[in-house]
């Protein structure tokens, strides 16, 4: 069982010189597997660096009080070692929950969690089981952890099944992250009471009046094929003067989720819909996103719409936004509507409206990008599973025009809703949800561009930035070559992250001055806090200021449960990764170069994008080593190389399902 390591007395601090009052900052905790802590502080250049001992209870991503301990010694004027101390106090705990196999030692169980990061077992009273018998996968809480110096008490709240069950892994997955599959009694209860009450009178008399109706226009929605909720459809048609009404059309959400019932609190603890490989976590129940709210074929729906005339140029000349009535004439996944545009004779009933659409979201896209919108599309994969949920085999997704042509009108009404409610004058100012990206840091578009001068790519730097014009040229350079997918992803780690918030700053990679989240209700809360606000300010309404702090309040957890569910997404991706190699044993595949290290090459399968590692102790015709100043790997008899973005062919040596790690080594 693994324990709480005791720390070692303090130093004495030498004598001689006045004692100064220790230093004390305020930061987020990083765990690494070894159970090292490294806080970051703003504004610091350096990591914090914390022993275990001196971890005090602190657990990975919580903001910490550390108290910093006086460098021991200087080299020529410089401090020649690490900035260290420790956590005196926790300011904030991001989880308390672990998955893990519940074991038994010497009479004592425990749970001992998958999490490389939680460096401690978690004790578990005999009378906290709830009948979970040693070997079991489950999840568990802590319930009670003062004392640092031992190990944390906690209770077991699910039994998850075996170690390496499809749906004890997943469902570990969602729960570590803070995402029950399941919703209480009580919000499935009013779910249902809603749908009921709805079937009985779909709209009202009074309701309808109030709404714009859209019944007898073209209208269809386009999703991937094996979505259930339908949030989101486009109507088109042609007007007498020559010009393209285009229609956004948004389940509207808010019409049932009320705010402050006990709908609308699920759904801001949960804060969004998460996508494992293998199923969809709800924001909320499957009455109210997959039926009432779902834009479904040949029924009537209730709906927000943005709705725009766009000249022969697609520019936006006229703009409608409101409350409608749609009656969806058709359900298109993007394959299905993808055939019908590369049909040469146009046969289909809808051939026209989709050319049309996807002309008009081109001639947008390119006004986009010539502004300074950034091209960071990355390939995904999709698992093929068998009924156990085993990968067996591993796709590329596709992105064609379709996916282009929604994802358009999208970014579209996003932007245009943002903008009519961003008032001109700074008088005016109301509260309001943004969807902002900050620019970049420039120390880490410093250290970008040292690396691609080192991969032989020159880009310029312009008050401390890549300019977004040079940073697509860049791109376009990159293609075809197979380091693109390796630089993408340390551009996009350049990046800030996209957050909401009520201070408006822009969208960096968009090129927005103004955007916002209206699109995706049914898996997003900020978008439905979004239609709450646009519908009364459209009613002429105005938000108290005693409320502003309460949406900012909104907008921050918000998008924290967003990275919660992302981490999620990628922890089920790179579980099904190892788990389709870990049945690969042996064989060989085409790989390419995506990291270097002193002690290995990281590297990549082509087709599953399973990256693991190649020690450079088990390449057996030389020694090898890394040349820093070249970003290379060089034999040191046979001056072989190895860098960025070579092909190379790989055999699978060893891969761990626990902890999530390929091992491969040279074909």
């Amino acid at each position: 069982m693994k324990k709480q390591k005791k720390a070692d007395p303090p130093k004495p601090q030498s004598s001689g010189k006045k004692k100064q009052k220790p230093e004390i900052v305020e930061g987020m905790i990083r765990i690494t597997s070894k159970g090292m802590g490294y806080v970051s502080v703003k504004d610091r250049k350096d990591d914090i660096e914390i022993d275990a001992p001196h971890l005090n209870t602190a657990l990975h991503r919580d903001t910490v009080l550390v108290q910093l301990y006086p460098r021991q010694h200087r080299v020529s004027g410089r401090d020649n070692r690490k900035q260290t101390g420790k956590v005196i106090k926790i300011i904030k705990r991001v989880k308390l929950g672990f998955a893990g196999v519940l074991e038994k030692d010497d009479g004592t169980y425990y749970l001992s969690a998958t999490d490389k990061k939680m460096y401690v077992d978690i004790i578990i009273p005999s009378s906290k089981l709830i009948h979970a018998k040693v070997g079991q996968k489950v999840f568990g809480v802590i319930t009670k952890w003062t004392d640092p110096k031992k190990n944390p008490q906690g209770e077991i709240t699910h039994i998850l099944g075996m170690p390496h069950d499809n749906d004890a892994e997943m469902l570990g997955i969602s729960l570590e992250m803070g995402f029950e599959s399941t919703f209480p009694v009580t919000v499935q209860k009013e779910a249902e009471k809603i749908l009921s009450q709805s079937k009985k009178e779909f709209l009202s008399p009074i309701e309808e009046k109030k709404r714009r109706d859209f019944r007898d226009v073209i209208t269809f929605t386009i999703d991937p094929d094996d979505a259930k909720d339908f949030d989101d459809a486009l109507s088109v048609q042609k007007l007498p003067d020559g010009n393209m009404e285009i229609g956004i059309h948004i389940a509207d959400v808010s019409h049932y989720v009320r705010p402050n019932s006990i709908l609308d609190k699920e759904a801001v603890k949960r804060g969004t819909s998460v996508y494992l490989v293998d199923r969809t976590i709800p924001m909320l129940p499957e009455e109210i996103s997959n039926d009432l709210c779902s834009l479904r074929p040949e029924v009537d729906r209730l709906t927000f719409s943005a709705v725009f005339t766009l000249d022969k140029n697609a520019n936006v000349v006229h703009e409608w936004f409101g409350k409608t009535i749609i009656h969806s004439k058709k359900r298109f996944s993007y394959e299905k509507a993808q055939e019908v545009l590369n049909q040469e004779n146009g046969e289909d009933k809808y051939f026209e409206e989709l050319t049309l659409l996807n002309t008009f979201a081109k001639k947008i896209k390119k006004q986009r990008f010539e502004k300074g919108a950034i091209s960071l599309d990355q390939d995904e994969v999709q698992f093929v599973l068998d009924p156990k949920g085993v990968p067996i085999e591993v796709r590329k997704k596709v992105r064609t025009d379709t996916h282009r042509l929604v994802e358009e009108f999208m970014l579209l009404a996003n932007k245009r809703v943002a903008m009519y409610l961003t008032p001109k004058n700074k008088k005016d100012i109301k509260v309001f949800v943004y969807r902002i990206h900050d620019k970049p840091d420039k120390k880490k578009v410093a250290e970008l561009v040292l690396f691609l001068a080192k991969l032989g790519y020159k880009v310029n730097l312009v008050n401390g930035l890549i300019p977004q014009k040079d940073l697509n040229e860049l791109l376009q350079q990159l293609e075809g070559k197979e380091e693109k997918g390796t630089i993408q992803t340390l551009i996009i780690r350049t990046m800030a992250k996209a957050i909401y918030s009520t201070k408006n700053i822009g969208h960096y990679g968009l090129a927005f001055k103004y955007y916002t989240h209206f699109t995706s209700p049914i898996r997003r809360y900020p978008d439905v806090m979004v239609h709450r606000l646009f519908h009364e300010y459209l009613q002429g309404n105005t938000i108290e200021k005693e409320k502003w702090h309460h949406y900012e309040m909104l907008a921050n957890s918000s998008s924290e449960r967003e990275r919660e569910a992302q981490m999620a997404e990628r922890d089920s991706i790179k579980y099904k990764q190892v788990e389709y190699m870990s049945t690969r044993i042996g064989k060989e595949f085409d790989g390419v170069i995506t990291g270097l290290t002193r002690w290995g090459i990281y590297t990549e399968e082509a087709e599953s994008k399973s990256e693991g590692m190649i020690k450079l102790s088990d390449i057996k015709d030389d020694y090898y080593s890394l040349d820093e100043k070249t970003l290379t790997v060089v034999g040191k008899k046979s001056k072989r190389e190895f860098k960025f973005g070579d092909k190379i062919r790989i055999k699978v040596v060893k891969a761990d399902i626990d902890k999530k790690i390929i091992d491969y080594t040279l074909a």
